[in-house]
């Protein structure tokens, strides 16, 4: 019989590893930290508050509390607010997507419209009050420009920036790009040969956009007015900062409750955000479900 030969060098031992451990894991191990500390810990501490007194027992009586009428009527106008400034932002948005995206115009106008509605999409806050204060007050440089080149005078056709109007029209300038953003890849996702053969059909463009295109971005349209909703609901800075007290809205409500007012109640202010999580985490499932459906009709 012939010997094996001999070799110097061992096989390589195994390595032992954790089943589905990688150490990728440890780059998320920030957000997941994140969102524990600034989401889901605040998130769990509302929840428990809301039904709770001061004292730690359990009640019904700050859920009960959401039916005084200066509430219900907070909360009828930030729904109110919200399903407007949606509606606007989807109407305008998608009108300007496809003028920029299915229009045939210069790519780089599509760049250019893109990285505009990343940034003012996220513009909010006090910096846009400030920025609509300069340029639609009441000493503003378009009310200016109105009343001395064209005698138009806003205030005396009853325009005014610190009302419902005035919110609404600030609440558009973040809605529109965002809407822009979110319906663009579901623009992109209508295929050509969908436009030839409606107009080998004899269809023409409106006929194309109402029996074809629209029914296609039927669910994607929605779910980024379920989405826009849900943003608007849950915005404050941009109000507080316009409108002040003037314009009672539930988050204004909510943060009276907790830092300034004088008869402030935590656990009251914990069961009116609950309310709001409530409400915009099933604005946010539809606009989910919607855009899930949507995905597997592009695809």
């Amino acid at each position: 019989m012939t010997a094996l030969p001999h070799s110097d060098t061992a096989a390589p031992r195994p390595r032992l590893a954790l089943p589905g451990w990688s150490w990728n894991w440890l780059g998320v191990l920030p957000f997941a930290l994140f969102a524990l500390l600034f989401l889901i810990l605040p998130t769990i501490q509302i929840v428990f508050g809301a039904f709770q007194t001061p004292d730690g027992a359990i009640t019904l009586k700050n859920i009960a509390g959401l039916a005084e009428p200066n509430i219900l009527h907070a909360a009828w106008i930030s729904i109110k607010l919200s399903v407007i400034s949606a509606i606007g932002g989807c109407i305008i948005g998608l009108a300007i997507a496809i003028a920029v995206i299915r229009g045939g115009l210069p790519s780089v106008l599509r760049d250019a419209t893109m990285t505009f509605s990343g940034v003012a999409s996220n513009f909010a806050g006090v910096p846009l009050a400030f920025a609509f204060i300069a340029t639609l007050g009441r000493l503003g440089i378009v009310t200016l420009l109105l009343r001395d080149l064209f005698g138009i005078n806003l205030a005396a056709l009853g325009f005014n920036l610190i009302s419902f109007t005035g919110l609404t029209l600030a609440y558009l300038y973040f809605q529109i790009p965002l809407m822009l953003l979110i319906i663009a890849p579901a623009l992109d996702g209508l295929k050509r040969e969908w436009r030839e053969a409606a107009e080998s059909l004899g269809a023409e463009g409106f006929e194309y956009w109402r029996r074809v295109a629209l029914p296609v971005l039927w669910p994607s349209l929605l779910g980024t007015f379920a989405l826009l909703f849900a943003n608007a609901f849950g915005a404050v800075a941009t109000a507080m900062a316009l409108t002040g007290s003037s314009l009672s809205i539930i988050p204004i409500i909510l943060f009276a409750q907790i830092r300034g007012d004088v008869l402030q109640d935590p656990h009251l202010g914990y069961a009116i955000a609950f309310g709001m999580i409530f409400i915009t985490g099933i604005a946010n499932l539809i606009y989910i479900i919607l855009r899930s459906r949507a995905e597997r009709w592009l695809k």
